[in-house]
């Protein structure tokens, strides 16, 4: 078996090094079948949950929880508002969507409203103006919820390794040092899939966390248990992880925004997984789930590394841009389907009537590498905390805790045990392939530099449809290369919910630009916010304020 596991990756080797075109077309198609096929064997699992009841989400009765966190910030500076009714608000909202997403690992809501009665004891008392409360501490009394792999000190965090189900963070994660510093008030961790290793948040912990707009359907992951939360109007700011489009993914599937930063702004420290490969920092990001766009540039100022500039508070004019457009990825990928067609197609034509900006079409020579570029080096990295038993071992073992997944007798998902399977895999290939392809990267790079500048930004898809059923994500797993690509790259991909599909899941695109102009993305986000409404309460749950 390892000898046949094997013969693929020399065999790909000799292709990319003597006819690249014909090779990336040869084995990407060859994936599409393999992948077809697996759909064959998912559907089955997939077609059971047809017929699961969708359940409808309790109405929103308190207008506070339909506040963005900058508005929050202010009355609680202004004394417009209790800090105690904000932080109650949303604990209650927690407790009545909880049941039907399955989001929350473990909250702090008896710590969070002991906070809360400080901040009003705090602003009873205190001298200080409402601007310098604004610039000390600009998050005074914001509600925050924060993905469970991200350090929160005593809190849960075992990324869903049944092994550790008993572990607890130690220390606070630095970007829970900053928000915290900055006021904000932690309510709880939210759910993610073993390890954050796959595109739904299902583990052997927690569970399944399901989605607000459909409950049959999922969240989408890493971060999925926050995306959850956010659009069920149970959390509006949110901390979250992307090394494969953690962030953009479930954002998109939960109707808000994301940002996935550009390589080294924001600190990572404290996160779990983590790792000691030089090249980590540069493909992992932590960053910002949210509501409302507007708050994007608040919660970004706070948590980027203060030696690094940025230029979250510019004002930027459309107008003065450079917009372009992608509705493809590569020949592993599906293309998009109608919604999302029709999502880029009313941006395109909103920026035109708008501001009488032409949307170019994009042409990057060595896009149609993105997957090989995306998986060689997000499979090259070096993760700490994989658990020893499917870590660097053989594909004989590894095919064992595959069975053992597949019949509930492994401790470990399906979804970890099939990284481990694929990072052996891509580990067979030889110097010349890693060689041929880092060119490929090299080269990409230089292509959207030269396309993008320091004005320009890329209309592109987030996904090539709108959340799915549980399991649905193995046989598309090709298609997340719509994500991947811009973490090995380290630009910055601000995720912009477009409203609603016509099946009434939310739809969206990602705003891409060049490496540290992570305001212009943000500043298009705010634009498509003003121009589509943005997060829009989900069908299946009532407004009674």
């Amino acid at each position: 078996m390892e000898f046949l596991l094997c013969a693929l990756p020399i065999a790909y080797a000799k292709l990319i090094i003597n006819n690249v075109d014909t090779m990336i077309l040869i084995v990407q198609r060859t994936l599409k079948i393999m992948c077809m096929l697996l759909n064959c064997i998912v559907m089955p699992f997939v077609m059971l949950q047809y017929f699961k009841k969708q359940r409808r989400l309790p109405p929103i009765k308190n207008s506070l929880l339909l506040l963005s966190a900058t508005e929050i910030a202010e009355k609680i500076r202004r004394r417009e508002v209790s800090c105690v009714n904000v932080i109650g608000a949303f604990i209650e909202r927690c407790k009545e969507v909880n049941p039907l997403l399955n989001a929350i690992v473990e909250d702090r809501f008896d710590i969070a409203i002991e906070e809360a009665r400080t901040v009003d004891e705090f602003m009873a008392h205190t001298t200080k103006t409402e601007e310098e409360l604004a610039q000390e501490m600009p998050l005074l009394g914001v509600p925050v919820t924060v993905k469970e792999s991200i350090a929160v000190e005593g809190m849960s965090n075992t990324v869903g390794i049944k092994a550790n189900v008993l572990c607890k963070a130690d220390h606070d994660a630095t970007v829970v040092k900053m928000i915290r510093k900055a006021g904000a008030i932690i309510l709880l961790v939210s759910n993610t899939p073993e390890l954050c290793m796959f595109w739904e948040s299902d583990n052997y912990v927690t569970g399944a966390t399901w989605n607000p707009y459909n409950t049959t359907r999922v969240a989408g992951g890493s971060s999925g248990g926050e995306a959850a939360l956010l659009g069920a109007a149970a959390s509006v700011l949110s901390i979250g992880s992307d090394i494969a489009g953690s962030i953009r993914i479930p954002a998109l599937f939960c109707g808000v925004f994301g940002h996935k930063p550009t390589a080294c702004l924001i600190p990572v420290n404290g996160h779990k997984p983590g790792s000691t490969d030089e090249n980590w920092i540069q493909y992992f990001k932590i960053g910002p789930l949210v509501r409302y766009a507007k708050d994007l540039p608040l919660i970004m100022n706070i948590i980027c590394q203060p030696n690094v500039e940025h230029r979250f508070d510019q004002k930027i004019s459309l107008k003065e841009l450079k917009f372009f457009y992608m509705d493809d990825c590569c020949p592993a990928t599906s293309s998009i389907n109608k919604d999302m067609k029709e999502a880029i197609k009313k941006l395109k034509t909103y920026i035109k009537t708008t501001y009488d900006v032409q949307v170019q079409k994009a042409h990057l020579n060595d896009m149609k590498f993105a997957f090989d570029i995306s998986v060689y080096f997000l499979t090259k990295l070096n993760v700490q905390d994989i658990p020893e038993e499917i870590n660097d071992i053989g594909p004989s073992k590894i095919l064992v805790q595959f069975l053992k997944s597949c019949i509930c007798m492994s401790s470990h998902t399906i979804s970890t045990i099939s990284f481990s399977l694929i990072r052996w895999i891509w580990s067979k290939f030889p110097k010349s392939y890693g060689q041929a392809v880092t060119e490929k990267k090299i080269a990409l790079e230089k292509q959207f530099e030269e396309l993008l500048g320091e004005n320009g930004v890329l209309i592109y898809p987030t996904f090539v449809s709108s959340s799915g059923y549980l399991y649905q994500s193995f046989p598309k797993t090709l298609n997340f290369t719509y994500v991947m690509i811009y973490n090995v790259l380290g630009m910055p991909a601000t995720q912009c919910t477009m409203g609603l599909g016509k099946r009434g899941l939310p739809v969206g695109l990602q705003i891409i630009a060049k490496r540290g102009n992570d305001h212009l993305t943000i500043a298009v986000a705010q634009e498509i916010e003003k121009a589509f409404g943005g997060w829009q309460i989900p069908p299946t749950c009532e407004l009674q304020v």
